[in-house]
């Protein structure tokens, strides 16, 4: 069976990813498979809007297939990390620019690549089983998928802390953020999928989404908006964990640890990186920026280590270069931002 299944319901266009044995993690192959049928579901007047979801019960997708990556990287293969970010990122805006309403079903785990396939979608539907998150710091990469763009733009600087701690946000956290835009019982997700079978405009498609609605369980967002807002408001990582350390509440502690484990290399580049796509006006400008900082991770040692450690040898235990923040000097992440040979994605000069 297809790794991804796209056809059409009653004039909806309906996207499931189906690799619930790998928490639906994005290949290639299913990538363009997505980014296809939008372009024919764009100009085919039979179809009204999109609906994604995902196989099996753990969640819509844990992120793109890395350990694919991984073993590329391993061959000396820089072309398939290329090819694959190129792909991903190209499908996100479209997606983001797409011209029919785009409903995305967020239950259960929505990481990664996850959130590029359904957090740029007009409407976003969590539960209280959600779980959003964009841990790449964990792995020795950045956030991407316009991830930097959505975080980047969160409010009283929520998406930096997501990002350095690879925090992962309940249904309420994820509105919060503008990751999500309305909470539905999983329970009541195959209710709702028929339901929206008979929706026919953008109007009809948010009554229905209202009279399903629930009030998403507690996050913890809205409590520590003060001390989040305060701390990230600092310059550096150092500065932030620094800050954080003074703070007396638990959470602000676990951060602390949070971010001790992460790639010191990666929470540099993605808190610049997160800064410049707050400043960014359209999506398109972060998927360059992001695609840049993809291949210079790719280049890097770090990111093959956290997928070994992570991925294959399990250990949990990576040995990052460097490995102290101080050792990441402003000169190394100036390089890194100043692009590679790679080129871009054509995303600003390009009519989706």
């Amino acid at each position: 069976m297809s790794d991804v299944i796209i056809r059409v319901e009653q004039g909806v266009g309906c996207i499931t990813l189906n690799r619930p044995r790998a928490l639906n993690a994005l290949t290639l192959g299913m990538v363009q498979a997505v980014d296809a049928a939008l372009h024919d579901w764009s100009a085919d007047s039979a179809v009204r809007f999109v609906l994604l979801d995902g196989a099996g019960e753990r969640g819509l997708c844990a992120g793109g297939d890395i350990r694919a990556l991984y073993d590329a990287l391993l061959l000396g293969d820089m072309s398939a990390p290329e090819i694959f970010f190129r792909d991903e990122y190209r499908m996100n805006a479209h997606i983001a620019r797409f011209p029919k309403p785009y409903v995305a079903l967020m239950d259960g785990i929505v990481m990664g690549g996850g959130i590029g396939v359904s957090a740029h979608g007009s409407h976003r539907i969590v539960t209280q089983r959600s779980r959003l998150a964009m841990p790449e710091t964990g792995i020795g990469f950045v956030p991407d998928v316009g991830g930097t763009f959505l975080l980047g733009h969160a409010p009283d600087g929520l998406g930096m802390h997501a990002a350095l701690t690879s925090f992962q946000m309940g249904a309420a956290d994820a509105i919060l953020c503008g990751l999500a835009d309305a909470c539905v019982s999983s329970e009541r997700l195959g209710e709702l999928h028929a339901a929206l079978l008979g929706c026919g405009t953008a109007e009809e498609i948010e009554a229905c989404l209202r009279a399903f609605q629930t009030p998403p369980p507690p996050g913890i967002f809205h409590d520590a908006r003060g001390w989040i807002a305060a701390c990230y408001a600092n310059d550096t990582v150092e500065d932030i964990v620094e800050a954080l350390r003074q703070q007396p509440e638990p959470a602000a502690q676990q951060a602390v640890q949070d971010i001790a484990g992460k790639s010191p290399t990666s929470l540099k580049i993605t808190l610049r990186a997160l800064r410049e796509a707050g400043r960014h006006d359209r999506l398109e400008r972060s998927l360059e920026q992001e695609f840049r900082l993809a291949m210079a991770c790719m280049e890097r040692p770090d990111f093959r280590e956290g997928v070994r450690a992570a991925l294959v040898d399990k250990d949990r235990n990576p040995a990052w270069s460097p490995s102290r923040l101080e050792e990441v000097t402003p000169l190394v992440i100036d390089a890194i931002f100043a692009g590679s040979d790679h080129g871009g994605l054509g995303l600003l000069a390009r009519h989706l």
